[in-house]
């Protein structure tokens, strides 16, 4: 009878079994991992998800980070005197607040994020998104229907993928802001992350497409865990839409997510960035911890 360490030992070597058939399946493969929430608060939880990107970089899986940096931009506009505004969930962005987004991307999360990866024995290159996400402004709407100015603030429609493409060829991890470059302008444009991430995903036909916040996923009732949806089709996701589970600002998210199946994203999935080691126990589990959406 095995003793109880060698027991132990036993059951890890299982887990990695487990594993096997994933890693086989997706070596070669690319990743889009959308990185916000707590998730990007958390320090702790944010060497925890770089360490286990270093772990699908190491198995041969392609992974490409597009960020967000809510707190951290509010944070910065604050220290800088500037008081945020939001219009139906949109930040107003206008010329002073843009160049602290840009700032606080470019010099403090982007960057952060790529050193972290780094040290845990990876290699990552951070990415502007200005070089990558091309987009137009966005007219913005009050709640009694009148347009209101956003200032640059707009949404992606088209990417460029050559530098994406150039880190993956050179095995390391491109690390993307939100930002898009105004296709008329040229000028700097807050994008919303999820969209740019799922835009992205599109792009490059991804395997698949990961959403990493602060929810477990999709779940019939919010404030029960035991409800979580673990898996749901194109089709069901309409459903969801029509029965008001689905609401608010998640519709838009969802719609881009399934324009990115039905462009060729493999699957795309909704995890909890608070749980240690979501990302791979949703990749290289059979049950997963978040919701999958399937074609």
């Amino acid at each position: 009878m095995p003793q109880p360490q060698l027991s132990e030992h036993i059951s890890k070597a299982a887990v990695l079994l487990e594993a096997l058939p994933y890693l086989q399946n997706f070596r070669g493969k690319t990743f889009l991992i959308k990185v916000g929430g707590s998730a990007m608060e958390n320090a702790d939880l944010v060497r925890g998800l770089m360490r286990d990107i270093v772990f699908l970089e190491v198995a041969g899986i392609n992974p490409v980070i597009v960020h967000g940096g809510g707190k951290a931009i509010s944070a910065a506009m604050a220290s800088c005197g500037l008081e945020p505004q939001w219009v139906n969930g949109l930040r107003v962005t206008d010329g002073a607040a843009i160049d602290v987004v840009e700032r606080t991307l470019a010099q403090q999360i982007n960057p952060g994020l790529v050193a972290q990866i780094q040290r845990f024995g990876g290699r990552a290159v951070g990415v502007r998104g200005r070089d990558v996400f091309v987009g137009r402004r966005l007219p913005g709407r009050a709640a009694d229907g009148s347009e209101v100015d956003l200032g640059y603030v707009g949404e992606v429609t088209d990417c460029r993928t050559e530098l994406v493409e150039a880190a993956l060829a050179g095995e390391m991890v491109p690390v993307v802001s939100p930002l898009a470059s105004d296709a008329c302008d040229g000028h700097a444009l807050n994008v919303n992350a999820d969209l740019a991430a799922a835009a992205l995903a599109k792009a490059l036909g991804a395997q698949k497409l990961i959403y990493l916040s602060d929810v477990l996923g999709l779940m019939r009732d919010p404030s029960n865990p035991e409800t979580l949806i673990h898996t749901v089709s194109r089709a069901g996701i309409a459903g969801l839409i029509e029965d008001g589970i689905i609401t608010g600002g998640m519709i838009p998210k969802m719609d881009s997510a399934l324009d990115a199946i039905a462009s060729g994203v493999g699957k795309v999935h909704l995890i909890d960035g608070r749980i240690p080691h979501s990302l791979l126990l949703e990749v290289f589990t059979t049950g997963g911890v978040g919701t999958e959406i399937i074609a």
